[in-house]
């Protein structure tokens, strides 16, 4: 269980990570003692090789995807009283990068591509909503000119969770540098990974310098030594140097990640053909698409639920953290007032009740979807079963055959 980058592992990753140990420089900032000449820092060299591959103008290694979320937020100004619209199918982070700056996140429901619906986000806005975080799940990038014209007519901010599609695009732009901000992971299931980790792009120079900040007790950017930045308290969100140099290693490998995903995926996907009584997912860039998954929507749940279980996988509504009706953080109706739960902070508890049910549309497009994994192979997240970025052709014809003889077996059954 693993995504594509993990499978590319190899000598470069290694002469990267022993560079750090041999110089004995664990922090990215360079002190007193160092020797002038020698290179940059792998975070900084990091920063500056994914800053120029999607065209960015500013790009920040930070511990997580979440916390890149949870800084560019309050960079922008994002807090208490406000609210921010996120789908209803995304990880659990993205909400909790908006509960954690004092606003409430705002549910809207997906459509047919499994990403947020603009029709219902423009539903949602109220004079209280400052931002819409348009989450690109299973490595695709949402409708990014109809959100960004919704957005745009309401005057509000459009962040860009990237963390499933780092390195993919949206009509030849990168993902995370049309919105205000975007948030990028390197976790092991992402498409380049340095087992953790998180990136922050961002063209607006302020934001930047503030996001810089409070990743690091409000230091200015690129900081040497101790120079103080904009009068504010930070916190330590900084990516560790051996980090920054796993992720160097990798990044300079996405483009031909994807290119195989891409390849794989039509490959896998012509195999397959049409099929009984399901559709693919729709793209609103194929181009632009990191391929990790195939999804597939069925004409009802119970036909999508036994080719599930037959192929020993799960519908996607099963996943976890990823359908707000799975997480008991968004039930504040169900919580028992104790003098231990008091004790929580406020901002860690969602105001707002959402049981199964809150987004109709959601529940029943999960409930009749199932993902196959062309590079991220994740069962939680619902691609257990596939294919991986190594899969040569014969692996991807079984792969296919198991899959259409599965849905064809399954649809005569239930006709």
């Amino acid at each position: 269980m693993a995504g594509p980058g993990v499978s590319r592992i190899g000598p470069e990753e290694e002469a990267e990570l022993l560079s750090v140990v041999r110089e004995r420089e664990l922090s990215r900032y360079r002190f007193d003692d160092h020797d002038a000449s020698a290179p940059p820092s792998k975070v900084s060299r990091f920063e500056q090789e994914f800053r120029a591959l999607t065209g960015a103008r500013h790009c920040l290694g930070m511990n997580s995807c979440t916390s890149a979320l949870y800084a560019g937020l309050l960079a922008a100004g994002i807090g208490p009283g406000d609210e921010v619209i996120v789908p209803g199918y995304t990880f659990i982070a993205s909400m909790a990068g908006v509960a954690h700056t004092g606003a409430e996140p705002v549910l809207a429901e997906i459509d047919e591509s499994l990403l947020l619906d603009p029709a219902d986000v423009a539903s949602k806005i109220t004079s209280r909503t400052k931002a819409v975080i348009a989450v690109h799940m299973l490595g695709a990038p949402c409708d990014l000119d109809a959100l960004d014209a919704v957005t745009r007519e309401h005057g509000l901010l459009l962040v860009e969770d990237c963390a499933q599609a780092g390195g993919g695009t949206y009509r030849g732009r990168h993902l995370g540098t049309v919105g205000g901000f975007g948030a990028f992971s390197l976790n092991v299931f992402k498409t380049f990974t340095a087992g953790d980790g998180g990136v922050l792009l961002t063209d607006d120079d302020e934001l930047y310098e503030t996001a810089f900040a409070l990743h690091d007790h409000g230091a200015a950017p690129l900081r040497q030594g101790v120079t103080d930045g904009p009068p504010l308290f930070g916190l330590n969100l900084r990516m560790h140097e051996l980090t920054g140099a796993f992720a160097l290693a990798q990044v300079r490998k996405l483009p031909d990640i994807l290119r195989t995903l891409r390849a794989n995926r039509d490959t896998f996907a012509d195999a397959i053909g049409d099929l009984p009584g399901a559709t693919r997912r729709r793209l609103h860039d194929p181009d632009g698409d990191c391929a990790t998954v195939l999804a597939y929507t069925f004409a009802s749940a119970a036909i999508a639920g036994e080719v599930a279980a037959r192929l020993g996988t799960i519908t996607l509504s099963q996943s976890g953290k990823h359908n707000y009706a799975n997480m008991s953080q968004l039930r504040p109706d169900l919580l028992v007032a104790t003098d231990s739960r008091r004790r929580r902070p406020d901002r860690a508890v969602s105001r707002r009740s959402y049981p199964p049910g809150s987004l109709p549309r959601t529940d029943d497009l999960l409930s009749r979807s199932i993902a196959l994994s062309v590079g991220v192979v994740d069962s939680y997240l619902g691609s257990g079963v596939g294919i991986d970025v190594t899969a040569d052709d014969d692996t991807i014809e079984a792969a296919a055959r198991l899959f259409r003889t599965t849905v064809e077996d399954v649809a005569k059954a239930a006709s």
